[in-house]
């Protein structure tokens, strides 16, 4: 008795949708923080400025996904 085959084709990789990284939680993704400036004696705040991510190092990804 002949087996009879199917002429459909399954395709080897199937078109993978890419996963985008997680943000980085402490800055959010952007890959800045503030950072308090403090200046004088007794080191009172007098405003903030923008810092480098030290999580991700500016990369605004999270590094454990």
């Amino acid at each position: 008795m002949a087996t009879q085959r199917t002429t459909a084709k399954t395709p080897k990789n199937p078109a993978s949708v890419p996963i985008e990284p997680a943000p980085c939680q402490p800055c959010g993704g952007t890959g800045n923080v503030a950072i308090t400036v403090r200046v004088g004696r007794k080191r009172r705040p007098v405003g903030q400025q923008d810092g480098l991510c030290l999580n991700c190092l500016g990369e605004g990804t999270d590094p454990d996904a």
